[in-house]
């Protein structure tokens, strides 16, 4: 795809935006993105933004594809989340075979990549391949998959784990078709809960060596796909998509909040909220924090994206990303809570701007990527410490 034809992800998300609030109410109650939904979703491309150009999709930048996936958000987070998870999920294909990845992407116009994490999971090896056994849980965006990754511990045939040059368990990462897994519907959870962030289960499943690639792709020395988009691990990407999700769920309940001030008359009150001095103060302080929080992830993300241009990420980099990241998700969360407190009874209610998307915020700040310790290593690195964190 040359530059002419290079497609507009934040735009097709905005434009997108009536169609997944029309959603909403499937999205939450179906606990799941409606079928209608997900092929609008793809007509709009917006799950081919990180699929690499010779697969089919369309290589964004990842500055792109944050505002994408904040835009996204604004309307509805678990619309986010599944695009957002799915999105990161394809990049591993980078390191794949490219017939593989051809079959995968390519060759299906809907072929989507979806896991969860791994759990002791295990793939023997076997002369045809390795056998897969293992329950992965939190497998955002699966109900919409094609197909899965199963990341494992390899094991040779007398069971005994197959260890490196360190001494440490090799991992790899498989690619089963979705339909050879079974599940276990267990996403019934406070927020985000049209992600059916489901669990899957593999028993005994032969995968040929070809369908397998090194553990999250992390080798630079295996990529079959050399553009600057992958120079950034999972790691990173994952930690800059779910920030994103909370800014958009943050600014959605802001404006909403702004709106409401201007007309609402608490209980008991003569005036209405927008000529209180304390809601002034606290509106001052909330787009404040919200505006410079993603100003700083957005500058992270594009020095990022510039030294990508010319080779790996330094330390200096990966370490800024990384406090943009975590700063962007704590202070979406604390103007989510801010809001949602000042809307006062109005924001309990599931027919207003603020019940639904509060519950959401508490579901991303769950997240690993959204945890106050992520700054332990964010500290260790200014302090000529090593980070000590795969985060980074």
């Amino acid at each position: 795809m040359d530059e002419r034809a290079r497609v507009d992800c934040v735009a097709n998300a905005r434009a997108l935006a009536p169609v997944i609030a029309a959603a909403g109410p499937r999205i939450d109650a179906e606990r799941a993105l409606p079928a209608d939904l997900v092929e609008a979703l793809h007509e709009a491309r917006l799950w081919r933004m990180l699929v690499p150009r010779a697969y089919g999709g369309d290589e964004v930048s990842p500055v792109e594809y944050v505002q994408a996936i904040e835009e996204i958000a604004k309307v509805d987070a678990s619309t986010a989340w599944c695009v957002g998870q799915t999105s990161v999920c394809s990049t591993v294909s980078k390191n794949m075979k490219p017939e593989v990845a051809e079959e995968i992407f390519k060759k299906n116009p809907r072929g989507v990549l979806s896991w969860g994490p791994t759990n002791n999971a295990k793939a023997i090896a076997d002369k045809s391949g390795y056998r897969v056994s293992g329950v992965w849980p939190f497998a955002s965006g699966s109900k919409h998959a094609t197909w899965l990754a199963a990341h494992c511990i390899i094991r040779e045939p007398n069971g005994e784990p197959r260890c490196d040059a360190n001494g440490k368990p090799v991992q790899r990462t498989f690619f089963v078709p979705r339909e050879r897994a079974t599940w276990q519907d267990v996403w019934h959870v406070m927020g985000l809960r049209g992600t059916g962030s489901n669990t899957y289960t593999l028993t005994d499943v032969l995968v040929p060596e070809d369908y397998s690639i090194d553990y999250h792709a992390l080798n630079p020395a295996l990529r079959h796909q050399h553009g600057p988009l992958y120079s950034f691990t999972i790691y990173q990407l994952f930690g800059a998509s779910f920030p994103a999700v909370a800014l958009g769920i943050a600014r959605a309940m802001l404006d909403a909040f702004c709106a409401l001030a201007q007309k609402k008359t608490p209980t008991g009150q003569t005036a209405i909220l927008r000529d209180n001095a304390v809601i002034q103060s606290q509106v001052g302080i909330a787009q404040s924090s919200l505006a410079a929080a993603r100003a700083f992830l957005f500058g992270a993300l594009t020095e990022t994206w510039q030294g990508a241009q010319s080779g790996p990420l330094s330390i200096d980099q990966r370490v800024q990303l990384r406090m943009a990241c975590i700063n962007a998700s704590q202070q979406a969360r604390q103007v989510a809570e801010t809001v949602y407190l000042a809307a006062g009874a109005t924001a309990v209610f599931e027919s207003n701007a603020f019940e639904r998307r509060f519950r959401d915020m508490h579901a991303v700040s769950q997240q690993a990527q959204s945890q106050l310790s992520i700054y332990e290593a964010v500290g260790r690195h200014f302090l000529g410490l090593p980070h000590g964190s795969r985060l980074i």
